[in-house]
C-alpha cells in the first residue's frame, strides 16, 4: 500500500544521512549534530532523581507544569514579561514549538517566509501545515544576515508568517538592532505573524547587546517566542522547550499540543524549572568554552586549503565555504563531504541540505570537545593536503 501524500512529500534530514552513513566507524569524530558535548548540571540531574524518587510521575497541565511556567515566567521576567497562566506554553522541545505554531496560524495554501541556509526539520513542518515556502537567501557578504529587501520583496498577499532565527542554525549568524528594528516595522506594516526561534540567543559572542525581535513595538502580539534548555543548559534529550504569546495564540497551540504529546514528564518538568532559577552560571561557563571552541575551529578551518569561514557571532556552528575545494576536486557539497568522511572518518554537513543559498558549504558544529576539533580539523586537513590540488 501507498504511504500518504504528507509522508511523500516530507524531506527527511541531511544531517541524519551524514550522520548514519558514519555508522560502523570506531574512531568517528562528528562536527554534524548541534548537541552539546556538556551534560546537564549535576543539580539537576539530582533533583531529577529526587522527584523520580518521590514518585512524581503523572500527568501535569496540557500546558505544562504551573512551576515550570512560572519559572519561564521569571525567567524572562525583563523583556518578554509574559503571564504564566495564558502566555506560556511547554513544549517538546523548541521543535514542537515551532510546530505547533505553524498549525495554530497558517492555513494550507499561505505562505511561509523562511530565511534559507535554514534547520531542515522547518522545511518538513511547514509542508506538514500545507503551507508555501517562500524562501530568503542570506549571503555570507552579509554575514549571513538577511537584508529587509530581500524579505519584503518576497512578501505577497498571501504571504501570513515570517520565521526568523537568530542566532542562526546553521550559519551562527546574529540579527543586530537596526535589521530586527526595520524587520519589526516591516512585520507591523503587512500585518504578518512571526516566530522568532531564539534557542541560541544565551550563546552570542559580540560586544553589542544581543537584540530580540520581540522587543519592538507592535510585536508582541504577533509573534510566538520559542526558546528550552536543550541547548543553553545542555539538556537535548530532556526534550523541554518552551513558546511565549499571546493568550489566543497559546490556546490555539495547546489544543494542538493536547491532540499531540498531550504533556511533558512531571519530573523533567520540574528539573527544567530548577535549572532556570539555579543553574545562570553554568550558561555563562559553557558560552565561554564555546567561544574558545569558535576561535579554535575558525582558525584551523582557515588554514585548510580551499576552506574558509566568516567568523559567527552566535550558536555553535560554522558555515564553511568549500566552493574552491568543489571547484578543483569536481565534486558537488553532499559528495564532498561524503568523500571527507570516507577518507578520514569525520562527519561534516552539507549545507545544501539547508536549502537555498548554501551550496558550496559544509556546516561544523563547534559543540564538540577541543580534543574533537583538533583531531577532526587535523584529518580533514592532511585529507586535503594528499590530494594535491593547490
Amino acid at each position: 500500500m501507498e504511504m500518504s501524500k504528507l509522508v511523500q512529500s516530507t524531506p527527511g534530514s541531511v544531517i541524519r544521512r551524514l550522520f548514519n552513513a558514519a555508522d560502523g566507524m570506531d574512531d568517528a569524530i562528528s562536527f554534524s549534530i548541534g548537541e552539546p558535548s556538556f551534560t546537564a548540571p549535576t543539580p539537576v540531574i539530582e533533583d531529577a532523581v529526587k522527584w523520580l524518587r518521590m514518585e512524581k510521575t503523572h500527568y501535569t497541565d496540557n500546558a505544562g507544569l504551573k512551576e515550570l511556567r512560572e519559572a519561564v515566567a521569571e525567567y524572562h521576567a525583563n523583556d518578554l514579561n509574559p503571564n504564566p497562566n495564558g502566555e506560556v506554553l511547554i513544549t517538546c522541545g523548541a521543535t514542537e514549538a515551532i510546530q505547533l505554531a505553524l498549525f495554530a496560524l497558517v492555513n494550507p495554501g499561505e505562505e511561509v517566509i523562511l530565511v534559507t541556509p535554514a534547520w531542515p526539520n522547518y522545511f518538513g513542518q511547514i509542508s506538514m501545515c500545507g503551507a508555501v515556502l517562500k524562501a530568503v537567501i542570506a549571503k555570507e557578504e552579509n554575514d549571513f544576515v538577511p537584508t529587509v529587501e530581500d524579505i519584503e520583496a518576497a512578501i505577497t498577499e498571501k504571504t501570513k508568517l515570517i520565521i526568523l532565527t537568530s542566532p542562526s542554525n546553521p550559519t551562527g549568524a546574529v540579527i543586530d538592532y537596526e535589521t530586527n528594528k526595520r524587520l519589526a516595522e516591516l512585520i507591523c506594516k503587512h500585518n504578518l505573524y512571526v516566530i522568532s526561534d531564539e534557542i541560541y540567543s544565551r550563546f552570542v559572542y559580540t560586544e553589542e547587546p544581543y537584540t530580540s525581535i520581540t522587543s519592538f513595538e507592535g510585536i508582541r502580539e504577533r509573534a510566538v517566542y520559542v526558546s528550552g534548555v536543550s541547548k543553553m543548559l545542555a539538556m537535548p534529550g530532556w526534550r523541554i522547550g518552551y513558546a511565549i504569546s499571546t493568550p489566543e495564540i497559546i490556546a490555539g497551540m495547546k489544543k494542538m499540543h493536547e491532540n499531540g504529546v498531550s504533556c511533558l514528564p512531571e519530573p523533567l518538568q520540574r528539573s527544567a524549572a530548577y535549572a532556570l532559577k539555579n543553574c545562570q552560571a553554568d550558561i555563562e561557563y559553557m558560552r565561554k568554552e564555546y567561544l574558545e571552541r569558535r576561535d579554535l575551529i575558525c582558525e584551523m578551518i582557515n588554514a585548510v586549503p580551499g576552506m574558509s569561514v566568516k567568523v559567527p557571532k552566535g550558536a555553535f556552528y560554522a558555515m564553511v565555504n568549500v566552493k574552491e575545494l568543489m571547484r578543483r576536486t569536481g565534486l558537488d557539497t553532499e559528495p564532498l563531504a561524503m568523500e571527507i568522511l570516507k577518507n578520514t572518518h569525520v562527519i561534516t554537513v552539507p549545507a545544501s541540505g539547508f536549502g537555498p543559498g548554501g551550496d558550496g558549504y559544509l556546516r561544523m558544529s563547534y559543540a564538540t570537545s577541543k580534543e574533537g576539533i583538533q583531531e577532526g580539523l587535523s584529518r580533514i586537513h592532511k585529507y586535503v593536503d594528499s590530494l594535491n590540488l593547490f
